[in-house]
């Protein structure tokens, strides 16, 4: 079995801190100003919906993994309890998304130099940072582990910093002269809904989008029920706090809200250190990427749809060949960006499409979690009395929460700023369709 041979090696407060800080991403300190721009005070309520629904995934999988945890696991699911088509599209969009996302991670870190460093040329941190977790996810399951939990506790440590801070001005007029702001910004300046119903669900595919690699902490759902209800509360408050504290539309496009908020209270260096939160957010954004797509490339191998090579082992236990690989295809996807606007006008154009293609690929393995696991409840049905962990309300909570990510695929196709980038994702599931029976076909199989 390939859990035998990798190594395991991650202790409790490593799971614990990838269970919290996996759903912070760079998204909410930085992407916050946009979604609020799209539709206003209630991107709170698309928060709290896609939360609801990305914790309901997240309660599927963990049922499937107390009674059968392996490496790759929804992606095994999708072939045992859907198609084995279905684990090799699963895995193929994991693999996708990571190197999509990875690549933007790397980019990020690299603007986000030139705020301390401005001649510095964006690529060289984006290399320094490929090859420094390169190396780390190559060394051991442990070293990886170590990083995210630094990486994580300062994202949580900075989130429950700008809820304090929030509470302050809002509660007490902290930075306000003592004059408490109270919660009117939340309906004042063109009200709750500013952007209608259809901004509404426009940017909910946004928001949908943040909580992209939730599935990566699928792996400690068994145990972790508590922290997820913890960390989907907090990131509901946390923008709640920003929307009571400013209004909706004095936000800034470009600086984070938090930096707003803490300079609010008067913290005159919160653009240093929000800067330094951000960059830890995209360097833990990449480490997990790396991590999980390199672990499907694996399973892939495993199940004899890729070369044996990729069965490859480090000395510490890691497989070799396919965290290479995806480090790999991370910074060929750097370079490109780096290169292609030297020849060709507006190529950075290319990049945001090929980056928001990412979505749809990015929702295939929590479909199949959710068709998985009411078939897996029926196969299992001895072992469910006793069960500490069910999806609640199962069949009915996936089939509400299936036409939940429907809806919102339905409204990335009506709007034309993401129409582009859900073809492009259909594009390419279409494709390793094709490419499956084909490679089947030929195999004999």
């Amino acid at each position: 079995m390939e859990e035998e041979k990798l190594t395991r090696s991650l202790s409790a407060r490593h799971i614990q801190m990838i269970a919290l800080g996996g759903t912070i991403g760079v998204g909410l300190f930085m992407g916050a100003s946009s979604t609020i721009r799209w539709t206003g005070p209630s991107v709170m309520g698309a928060y709290a919906i896609a939360g609801f629904f990305l914790y309901l995934i997240m309660r599927a999988l963990g049922e499937m993994l107390y009674v059968d945890p392996s490496t790759g696991s929804f992606a095994n699911y999708a072939s045992e309890y859907i198609h084995p088509v279905a684990g090799y599209l699963t895995a193929w969009s994991n693999i996708f998304q990571y190197i999509v996302v990875g690549i933007s991670e790397v980019i990020a870190v690299g603007s986000y130099m030139n705020y301390w460093w401005p001649d510095l040329p964006a690529i060289i941190p984006g290399i320094i940072v490929v090859l420094f977790l390169m190396l780390a996810n190559l060394i051991s399951v442990k070293a990886f582990g170590e990083l995210e939990f630094w990486f994580s506790i300062i994202k949580v440590i900075t989130i429950i910093l700008m809820i304090i801070a929030g509470l302050g001005v809002i509660l007490f007029g902290f930075g306000n002269h003592g004059q408490a702001v109270g919660i009117s910004n939340l309906w004042k300046n063109g009200g709750f809904f500013t952007g209608g119903v259809k901004g509404f669900f426009f940017a909910l595919s946004i928001v949908v989008a943040s909580y992209q690699g939730i599935e990566l902490i699928g792996m400690t759902a068994g145990e972790a029920e508590n922290p997820k209800k913890t960390i989907i509360e907090a990131v509901q408050s946390t923008i709640g706090r920003i929307l009571s504290i400013y209004p909706w539309n004095q936000l800034s496009e470009i600086g984070s809200p938090f930096v707003q908020t803490f300079s609010k209270v008067g913290i005159t260096f919160a653009a240093g250190l929000i800067n330094f939160v951000v960059i830890t957010a995209a360097l833990s954004g990449c480490n997990s990427g790396i991590f999980s797509a390199s672990r499907m490339v694996y399973t892939l191998a495993i199940n004899g749809k890729m070369s044996k090579k990729f069965l490859k082992l480090s000395r510490h236990g890691a497989p070799f060949y396919p965290v290479v690989a995806i480090s790999g295809g991370i910074l060929i996807g750097l370079i490109l960006n780096y290169l292609l606007p030297m020849f060709i006008n507006q190529s950075e154009n290319i990049f945001v499409f090929v980056y928001s293609s990412s979505i749809l690929p990015g929702m295939v393995p929590w479909v199949v979690i959710l068709i998985s696991e009411i078939r897996f409840k029926k196969k299992h049905a001895d072992k469910m009395h006793d069960h500490p962990f069910k999806m609640p309300l199962s069949p009915y909570t996936n089939y509400v929460t299936l036409a939940f990510l429907a809806i919102v695929l339905i409204f990335m196709f009506i709007n034309p700023e993401t129409r582009i980038s859900l073809i492009i994702g259909l594009v390419f599931l279409l494709y390793m369709t094709i490419h499956y029976f084909v490679r089947e076909k030929r195999t004999g199989k």
